[in-house]
C-alpha cells in the first residue's frame, strides 16, 4: 500500500529509522544513482504528519584505508546533517581480510532497533517509519507494536524480506514514482 500524498495532514508524530547501507544499495542496484535528496525523501515518507525527527545509520569508513571514499562519504554526511530533524548514528567498520573483503557494518542494525524500541517506550511516537528490508528487524518490529506503536515499512518493490512485510502495519514501496521528485537537481 502506497501512503497517497492527497491525504490530509495528520496529527500523529512520525519518527524515520533509515538503515543507509540498505537504502544505498537498493538504490545504486534498483535505480542505477544514489543521489536522493534526503530532505525530500524525508517529507515524502512524513505524508504530511508531525515529524519528530530522521535517524540516518551507517557505518564511517575508515580514512587511511580507503581514502577516496572517506572523502565521498564525508561530503555526504555533510549533505545528510544539512537536512532539519536528522541525526547521523554512526557505527564502524571491521576491515577483516582487507582487501580481498569487503569490510562489514558493525553495531548498526542493534543500534537503529534499540533507538526505535527506546523512542517506542518513551511515547516519542505513534508511527515508526523503517526504511530497510533486512529480516532481522522482525522482532524489534513486533515488539515496538506491542507497545502500541504503527510501523510503516519503506523498501523496494519486490524486496525485502516477507517476514519484516508481515510483520509491519503497512508496507510502503519505492518505486520511480514514489522517487520522482527525490532526487537531486
Amino acid at each position: 500500500m502506497t501512503i497517497s500524498q492527497n491525504q490530509a495532514p495528520s496529527l500523529d508524530r512520525v519518527m524515520i529509522f533509515i538503515d543507509g547501507s540498505n537504502l544505498y544499495n537498493s538504490l545504486r542496484t534498483g535505480f542505477a544513482r544514489t543521489d536522493l535528496d534526503y530532505g525530500r525523501f524525508v517529507a515524502k515518507l512524513a505524508a504530511g504528519r508531525r515529524l519528530v525527527r530522521t535517524y540516518y545509520y551507517g557505518a564511517r569508513v575508515d580514512r587511511t584505508r580507503q581514502p577516496e571514499q572517506y572523502r565521498g562519504q564525508q561530503r555526504f554526511l555533510w549533505e545528510l546533517s544539512q537536512v532539519p530533524r536528522l541525526e547521523l548514528r554512526l557505527e564502524r567498520l571491521v576491515y577483516r581480510n582487507w582487501p580481498e573483503s569487503a569490510p562489514l557494518e558493525k553495531g548498526v542494525d542493534i543500534k537503529l532497533a534499540t533507538d526505535m524500541l527506546l523512542h517506542a517506550a518513551g511515547n516519542n511516537y505513534e508511527v515508526a517509519v523503517l526504511v530497510s528490508g533486512d529480516t532481522d528487524f522482525v522482532d524489534m518490529v513486533r515488539g515496538v507494536k506491542s507497545l502500541g506503536k504503527n510501523v510503516e515499512l519503506t523498501l523496494f518493490s519486490r524486496s525485502g524480506s516477507q517476514s519484516l512485510r508481515e510483520a509491519a502495519d503497512e508496507v510502503v514501496e519505492i518505486d520511480r514514482p514514489f522517487l520522482e521528485n527525490c532526487w537531486q537537481q
